[in-house]
């Protein structure tokens, strides 16, 4: 097994859960309860952690992982119709609805 996502957020590391896990790739999740020892160990020991079953998936888990965070971290366009600038969360123009472009 090898570690592949750790963080204090609890949120965070299902969600990268998930999208390791729809790539077909089995995890396994560690320190689920270690938050209640918070006092008596250095808080980031009690972080919840992700690790892949398999150490062969590791790579897998890592390129997935790293394809979600560049999808989110994707640049504003700017509408073909109305050249409005919008998120790259919009998939519609805020201004005047139209679709966004590839």
């Amino acid at each position: 097994m090898k570690l592949i996502y750790t963080h204090e957020n609890r949120f965070l590391v299902h969600n990268i859960q998930n999208i390791v896990e729809n790539a077909q790739i089995d995890t396994t999740l560690r320190n689920e309860y270690a938050s209640s020892a918070a006092g008596d160990l250095a808080p980031h020991e009690t972080w919840l952690e992700l690790w892949v079953i398999e150490d062969a998936d590791y790579e897998r888990a890592m390129v997935a992982i790293n394809t979600a965070f560049k999808r989110h971290l994707s640049s504003s366009w700017i509408c073909p119709n109305c050249h409005e600038k919008n998120e790259a969360t919009f998939d519609f123009c805020w201004q005047c609805q139209s679709e966004s472009q590839p």
